[in-house]
């Protein structure tokens, strides 16, 4: 669970590297977004048909710049018939943790849409500039699907640009139609939906269907494509399936971001292809990869071709270096990496059909071993962590932690007081390890933030600290986790 989660962060970060966030300076009074806590958040929520939630951090960048334009768009909406309400919470205020907790905020800023007071929680997916978060936020709040009409209608509602589905229907009622208007209304923060009586008024060969059938409308590979199942749950998965390319393309182009984000979103393992496309000689590599893409269809395999100034963000979270591409990275979902750098066209086929028959080793981000590890707390990396936590015979005090942190920042000289405590004690160690440096790959280590603090006793129990962050209390704690190893060794002694 903790890879899962950590690799999720990681793609949470990439995927906002995709866009920049620009707020200018406002003069709008703050008083339309609604302050909430631990102490009203659930009775605000309960009276609301729809609110829209940010959970914050005040010393996160990203969340500055969205501030002004959040409140501009909460201006705006106030003024909507009905008005539209938005709101926020401080996640990083220690009273306000369970309620981030519940709703699963693992970045700044995260925003939630709550309808039916507070019974469905959807992410928020839109822009984050007022204009845009207005439109999106008008969308959301009306009907799941629209009705297409006209040709007209139809030509404004289907982007060339975006994801577009429609259903046909021969009557707005039965089964299916109620079938696709709950597919709709689950997944209408991620897509546009829409609904006709009549498939001529559609483009892209919409006079030869008949309904009832769902079209999927996309700027990419066949441009559309249907489907005639409507159990909800085969919708779902056709409607996720065919909405990411064949080969997702990772560059500059603003039009390709949301797809990007798609892609690591999705439950697919990700096999990702860096090079640098303005290169002579890389259209080899493209063809070559696009036919393996060909070949892993429907294998729950996405493949994607990121260009490599682009994917510096890519680059820094899996540890490789810019002189390693052209570099396929292959990445599951349990958080294991295989990697093959400097390759060549004729290498692609023949290592991702090494790697499915499981003769690629996986690959370990590790951070260097220091040279010197004398200060107190010791420093833990990928390539150690076996020899300093498992088989050192010690109780080990571990500190999972982001150089970034403020928390882990005020932690720091605590644990350090730890170790001095300490430092003549041959059985305990005291050491950190930086999480974003290094993977890890032991699943009793459920990462979830930062600092996250385990102790694993010499005979091997393993515990999260969740007491307070003094020297007196982790002493306490790394005490009783002593001796209650102690008793438990005395116990098998006297069997």
């Amino acid at each position: 669970m903790g890879r899962i989660v950590s690799v999720w962060l990681a793609f949470a970060v990439i995927a906002c590297s995709l866009t920049a966030i620009s707020a200018e300076e406002s003069g709008e009074s703050k008083e339309f977004v609604l302050t909430l806590d631990q102490s009203n958040f659930t009775d605000t929520v309960s009276k609301h048909d729809f609110i829209v939630v940010e959970f914050y951090a005040p010393w996160c960048g990203h969340c500055k710049n969205l501030s002004p334009e959040y409140e501009k768009a909460a201006s705006m909406l106030s003024k909507h018939d009905p008005p539209i309400l938005l709101a926020k919470v401080d996640a990083n205020e220690e009273s306000n943790k369970d309620l981030a907790n519940e709703y699963e905020v693992r970045g700044f800023p995260t925003l939630k849409i709550l309808r039916n007071g507070g019974k469905n929680v959807q992410e928020y997916k839109g822009p984050r500039e007022a204009d845009g978060i207005v439109e999106y936020l008008k969308k959301q709040s009306g009907p799941a699907s629209a009705e297409i009409k006209s040709a007209e209608d139809a030509s404004s509602f289907i982007d060339e640009k975006k994801i577009v589905i429609v259903g046909v229907f021969p009557k707005f009622s039965g089964q299916e139609f109620d079938n696709y208007m709950a597919l709709a209304e689950k997944l209408r923060s991620d897509y546009e939906f829409g609904h006709t009586l009549d498939a001529k008024y559609l483009p892209r060969g919409g006079s030869s269907v008949t309904g009832p059938v769902v079209r999927l409308f996309k700027p990419f590979d066949e441009l559309f494509v249907d489907f005639k199942d409507f159990n909800v749950e085969a919708l779902e998965k056709f409607v996720e399936e065919s909405s990411i390319p064949l080969v997702t393309l990772f560059n500059n182009d603003p039009s390709n971001h949301p797809f990007v984000i798609k892609f690591y979103n999705s439950p697919l393992v990700k096999a990702m292809l860096f090079a640098n496309l303005s290169n002579e000689g890389v259209d080899s590599l493209k063809s070559k990869f696009r036919e393996v893409a060909e070949q892993y269809k429907g294998q729950g395999i996405g493949f994607l071709l990121g260009d490599l100034e682009a994917s510096q963000a890519a680059f820094q979270y899996f540890g490789v270096q810019e002189s390693q591409v052209p570099l396929i990275i292959i990445l599951e979902n349990d958080g294991k990496k295989y990697l093959k750098p400097n390759l060549e066209a004729d290498h692609i086929a023949p290592w991702v059909k090494d790697y499915k028959e499981g003769k690629v080793p996986p690959y370990v981000k590790s951070e260097p071993i220091p040279v010197e590890n004398n200060e107190p707390v010791k420093v833990v990396v990928a390539d150690t962590f076996d020899d300093m936590v498992f088989k050192s015979g010690k109780n080990v005090l571990l500190e999972f932690y982001a150089p970034w942190c403020g928390h882990c920042q005020k932690l720091a000289p605590i644990l350090e007081e730890v170790a001095v405590h300490y430092e003549n004690d041959a059985k305990v160690l005291i050491a950190k390890l930086d999480a974003t440096a290094n993977d890890i790959m032991d699943p009793n280590f459920d990462v979830r933030g930062y600092p996250t603090v385990y102790f694993r006793s010499a005979d091997g129990n393993i515990s999260a600290y969740e007491g307070e962050r003094t020297k007196e209390d982790i002493i306490d704690f790394i005490e009783k986790n002593r001796e209650k190893t102690a008793h438990q060794e005395a116990l098998k002694d006297e069997l």
